[in-house]
């Protein structure tokens, strides 16, 4: 029994492009908790009602759940290096419409575009990373670093979002995007290789109501 090829080397363009796709995960955990501590000045701002508020906070995390099946299966279609270049600039279109916003509904559709384009970005990003890093030891270093950029974007939120708040008003913690996002745009073609799925497959609408049900269960939890 004649053993397979062994899985090709990553070399030094992989691991820098592994570099570049941190920064949209980095930000996909970040917008989760930046806004936390700016809720008491959008409330002072735009005056929101005890609903409009609860939505602001939650509706980037529950459309991002709901969507994360159906941007992965349209990854596969149209490649994975395309759909993440497209939810890049829609990431930092809606970060800019939630920043401007001029009442508490703007803000609300603001992020939901938000959790649509952030959506994008995981399922793009570890797929990017498989095909990148074809070797064993290689790809579990790789998901590890992309694990750990989710982690340090969740943690370092509330952080960066309280140091622009102490010198700009709310929406300063939205424009924090802009630029990676604009850095990503501008590395990603020139790092990133194009990948397809020969076969793809479609997300059945079950699949994507048991994803946006287990979040729902999540948010009403007591």
């Amino acid at each position: 029994m004649t053993a397979g090829p062994a899985a090709r080397a990553a070399g030094r363009r992989e691991w820098i492009a592994l570099g570049v796709l941190t920064l949209p995960c980095l930000l996909y955990a970040m917008d989760l908790t930046v806004l936390n501590l700016a809720v008491p000045a959008i409330s002072k701002s735009l005056r929101p009602s005890g609903v409009e508020l609860l939505w602001i906070v939650d509706i980037y995390g529950f459309v991002l759940a709901g969507s994360l099946i159906t941007m992965g299966a349209l990854g596969d279609r149209i490649g994975r290096r395309r759909l993440l270049l497209a939810g890049a600039a829609g990431f930092a279109g809606a970060s800019v419409l939630a920043a401007y916003a001029a009442s508490a509904g703007m803000l609300i559709a603001a992020r939901a575009l938000l959790g649509v384009a952030a959506a994008t970005l995981a399922p793009s990003t570890l797929s990017l990373i498989r095909n990148m890093f074809q070797d064993p030891d290689q790809r579990r270093i790789a998901v590890g670093v992309w694990i750990s950029s989710f982690a340090v974007g969740g943690a370092a939120g509330p952080l960066i979002g309280g140091l622009a708040l102490e010198w700009f008003w709310w929406g300063s913690v939205f424009l924090l995007a802009v630029p990676l996002m604009a850095l990503l745009l501008v590395l990603g073609p020139l790092l990133l290789p194009e990948f397809r799925d020969p076969e793809p497959q479609a997300a059945g609408p079950g699949q994507r109501g048991l994803v946006a049900g287990g979040r729902a269960g999540l948010d009403l939890r007591p």
